[in-house]
């Protein structure tokens, strides 16, 4: 008799939207694999609900990938594995920061070297920068991208920044008489358990190279062309702000609250007046630009690292 498959998941989650996710992805493989679970936890741990200066204070570092230090992972980095699941979620379109420090640890190093790695994702919708971050971090361990698959929230823009400010900061995720329920939505978690097929005949049959095809074609990664010039545009604020608060201190000093209150009017501002401007600006570069942009789509989309 053929052993059982191993997997390996490594996560880290907050709100515990992210451990459902995994859950239901995984539910249709219980009793077919042995599925280990590693949760990332820091050495300090970040707080939930936020404060709101605290929540932007940590950009800077998540933006230049200086996160804050985790424990020591539980599992044996020389353990073996058919595959290994690394879910998060972007912060400041970049990997969360216990996501970064986890990749960037020698025993990241060791433990994802040759390994089969499938990326999973729960997002509110812009996630094309922080899945670079880990592909280039996965590349330098010597790992093997093979599959990726996202869930975003798919309420429109300006409504999930709302709702996901209103979970962030007051710990209220449930529906209102005027708004959505805050995150990815409840229907798109439970659907997820399709994705366990072609993972299932990946690890039964040994052929990777077949495995974000069939995810893609059961909608594993949906993107729209707009996304990737907004992106484009919110990064480079991004890294200009990070700089520039950085410069005057470490996470939670008193030298730089100043300007991490700058960045965060000026953010507020411009996801509620200038976002309206980016899209009418992003529809003339899809106008203008469909070949390029068609493109830059189907990278995002796939696992391949250029």
């Amino acid at each position: 008799m053929n052993e059982r498959p191993k997997i390996l998941v490594v996560y880290y989650t907050q709100t515990g939207q992210l451990k459902r996710i995994i859950d239901h992805v995984l539910a249709p493989l219980e009793g077919k694999a042995d599925i280990t679970f590693e949760q990332l936890v820091p050495v300090t741990p970040f707080p939930f609900p936020w404060g709101k200066q605290q929540f932007y204070d940590t950009m800077p570092e998540t933006v230049q990938s200086t996160p804050r230090g985790i424990q020591p992972i539980k599992v044996d980095v020389n353990a073996s594995f058919d595959l290994v699941i690394l879910a998060y979620q972007p912060w400041f379109l970049s990997p969360s920061q216990p996501t970064a420090a986890f990749l960037q640890s020698e025993a990241a190093r060791q433990l994802l070297k040759g390994k089969k790695v499938l990326t999973l994702l729960g997002s509110r919708n812009m996630w094309l920068n922080a899945q670079e971050k880990v592909k280039n971090y996965l590349h330098q361990a010597g790992a093997d991208l093979v599959g990726n698959i996202v869930l975003v929230d798919k309420s429109p823009n300006l409504i999930s920044v709302i709702t996901i400010l209103r979970w962030a900061f007051k710990g209220k995720k449930e529906a209102t008489r005027f708004l959505p329920q805050a995150g990815v939505q409840e229907n798109e978690i439970i659907t997820s358990s399709r994705f366990a097929a072609p993972i299932e005949s990946a690890l039964q049959q040994r052929r990777w190279d077949d495995l974000h095809p069939q995810l893609l074609s059961l909608d594993a990664v949906e993107l729209l062309p707009n996304l990737v010039v907004l992106e484009g545009k919110g990064i480079k604020a991004f890294r200009f702000w990070a700089k520039f608060i950085s410069a005057k201190g470490g996470p939670g000093a008193a030298s730089r609250q100043g300007r991490v209150s700058m960045y965060r009017g000026l953010l507020l501002l411009g996801i509620f007046v200038l976002t309206p401007i980016s899209l009418i600006t992003s529809l003339i570069q899809l106008n203008l630009k469909k070949n390029q942009l068609r493109r830059e789509v189907d990278y995002y989309k796939g696992i391949s690292l250029r």
